[in-house]
């Protein structure tokens, strides 16, 4: 028998209904998301409610005790995910860009989560060199062009069974435009490669938004 697919044209009632059938996000997010749109630059970088909604069903599965974030923004990501957390748990955040610490702070502020929140603003790699990376869930979203490394960095001190989430792994499609040979795009490419090849992991590229991939730590 063949399998029925709605038609293309359809797709935004589709979205529209799927999300209809899901969980609702919390005010403070719809919040978040209208002052990110009105105040933000590049406000397309903001997560979303249907992926700010996986992250935090995500997280309440696994229920971590700790979550490294990489590439915070307006803070709508943390949020999705500290939902999961565990008692007494802690999500440290890192941007390197200073000028949204006050959405950040607004809003961490007005969810139950301000005090299992740090944020650190500064080079991610750097600040990764300062903390304890063994973790339940590490969040890869900041500059692509370092991703390969900030994952390797992580597969290095991270525990079987642990997971990362790598963000933006389509990059709008450009992964696979053979005329697309940016940096960013090689880099992203030359990441999705090496997790593919990484024997160490098990893995699924999800094409929700922009592309994202699980990947848990097997060995």
């Amino acid at each position: 028998m063949m399998s029925r697919y709605f038609d293309s044209s359809q797709t935004e009632e589709i979205t529209i209904y799927s999300e209809n059938h899901s969980d609702q996000e919390p005010d403070y997010l719809a919040q978040l998301t209208r002052e990110t749109w009105q105040k933000a630059i590049n406000p397309r970088m903001l997560s979303g409610k249907e992926q700010g909604r996986l992250l935090s069903l995500f997280s309440k599965m696994i229920r971590p005790i700790k979550i490294i974030e990489l590439g915070t923004y307006t803070g709508y990501s943390a949020l999705c995910l500290a939902e999961g957390l565990r008692e007494n748990g802690e999500l440290i955040t890192i941007d390197h860009n200073d000028e949204l610490t006050w959405i950040q702070k607004k809003y961490f502020e007005l969810s139950p989560f301000a005090h299992c929140i740090k944020t650190l603003n500064g080079d991610a790699m750097n600040a990764l060199n300062t903390i304890d990376l063994d973790v339940d869930i590490a969040f890869i979203d900041a500059d692509k062009v370092n991703y390969l490394n900030y994952y390797k960095k992580f597969r290095g001190h991270m525990r079987k069974g642990s997971w990362i989430i790598a963000d933006n792994v389509l990059w709008s499609g450009k992964v696979i435009d053979p005329k697309a040979q940016d940096e960013e795009t090689e880099a992203i490419r030359t990441f999705n490669e090496f997790v593919l090849n990484d024997r160490g992991v098990s893995k699924l590229m999800w094409p929700i938004r922009d592309g994202m991939t699980l990947i848990q730590i097997i060995q």
